[in-house]
Formats: C-alpha cells, sequence, structure tokens
C-alpha cells in the first residue's frame, strides 16, 4: 500500500511520550503510534453515528478493517463516514 508522507510539528514533550511508546515495545516506531492515534480518533469520531442494525460488532469490525486498510487520504474518511447513512 503507497502512504502519503506528512509533515507535522509536535511539542517536544509529546514527542517524548511517543518515544516513550517506542522504547517499551509497545509501537514498533513513531509513525505506527502517530498512525494508531489518528485511526483511533477516527473511530472515536464513528462512535453513536453506527446505527445499530443487530450486529454491530460486526459493523464496528467492518469499520476498523476499513480504517486500517483503505485510509489513504482524508476523502477516504469522508467514504468511511457514510457508512453510518
Amino acid at each position: 500500500m503507497v502512504m502519503d508522507t506528512l509533515q507535522i510539528r509536535l511539542s517536544h514533550g509529546l514527542v517524548e511520550r511517543i518515544d516513550n511508546l517506542v522504547e517499551t515495545g509497545l509501537y514498533s516506531n513513531r509513525s505506527d503510534v502517530i498512525r494508531d492515534a489518528v485511526r483511533t480518533l477516527v473511530l472515536k469520531n464513528q462512535i453513536g453515528s453506527t446505527p445499530n442494525t443487530g450486529d454491530s460488532v460486526k459493523e464496528v469490525r467492518e469499520i476498523r478493517k476499513k480504517l486500517s486498510k483503505d485510509v489513504n487520504s482524508f476523502k477516504d474518511i469522508e467514504e468511511i463516514n457514510k457508512l453510518g447513512d
């Protein structure tokens, strides 16, 4: 999968916390930490927007699958947001 590269500015304190997560072995590198944080943010915004059609566990799994494999741009996130419509 081809990924875009972003340049972001973070405070020294946040970078230290990210590095600590890597040093403890929870994540392989800084990029993994930030990708997981963005996925979590997007998923958090999905909570409550998914209609309860009887199998919400399946619906959330499908959203997570989309987030981990199909998000290459903000346009992709907009498409995922339409899943709840």
